[in-house]
């Protein structure tokens, strides 16, 4: 009788490290001062210092998040990340020409639009990293909020897409700081909601660089 085949392993020699912690302390940084903006706090002739915080800080580590995600297969994450990358560098240089008011509809269809199109990842992602999920979700809220409040030029609106972006500015730094810990230690330390095979890497302590062959 023959007997069982053993699991099959594969070994990687140069495991890349996580892009999530890179990706949502980019994010964070843009949603605050954005929000910031949105609730007064800072004032409008300082929009060209949060103009170079969107391009100089939260596009490139998003950018890099996103080319680190496709590069480890993180096809959700690196496509969610991209998205909100460009839309960083959007705002960014139209916040760096000045208040354009002529281009707030152009504006405000392209933050809707990006908006619907994280729903792509977040559905494809589904509940294997659910906290990586919540924080694309909220993203995607505060964008659609943002837009609208582009489209209308209401108060309201603009109060309320601050408010989001607070409340993502607080999920990415946790977010962050959960899979910076998990990724550094081996093992899960804050807990991120992760279900299906990466969970049982973990509880099963996996190397770096080493992955069941399913």
């Amino acid at each position: 009788m023959n007997a069982p085949t053993p699991p099959t392993t594969t070994t990687v020699l140069r495991p890349l490290g996580t892009p999530l912690p890179v990706g949502f302390l980019g994010l964070a940084a843009g949603a605050f001062v954005v929000s910031a903006v949105q609730l007064g706090w800072i004032p409008p002739h300082e929009r060209h210092a949060v103009a170079v915080v969107l391009v100089a800080v939260a596009f490139p580590l998003q950018l890099l998040a996103a080319l680190i995600g496709f590069r480890v297969r993180d096809t959700a994450f690196a496509t969610a990340m991209a998205v909100l990358a460009t839309g960083w560098l959007v705002q960014g240089i139209l916040l760096s020409a000045g208040p354009v008011p002529e281009a707030r509809h152009a504006l405000g269809l392209f933050l809707v639009v990006t908006a619907v199109a994280l729903l792509v990842p977040i559905a494809s992602a589904g509940a294997g990293k659910l906290a990586a999920s919540v924080v694309i979700g909220c993203a995607a809220l505060r964008l659609a909020l943002t837009g609208i409040q582009q489209l209308t030029r209401s108060p309201t609106w603009e109060v309320a897409a601050g408010a989001a972006g607070l409340a993502l500015t607080v999920l990415a730094l946790y977010a962050a700081t959960a899979f910076a810990l998990e990724d550094t230690q081996g093992r899960p330390v804050l807990p991120v909601g992760r279900h299906g095979s990466g969970a049982q890497a973990m509880e099963e302590g996996a190397e770096p660089g080493i992955r069941p062959l399913l």
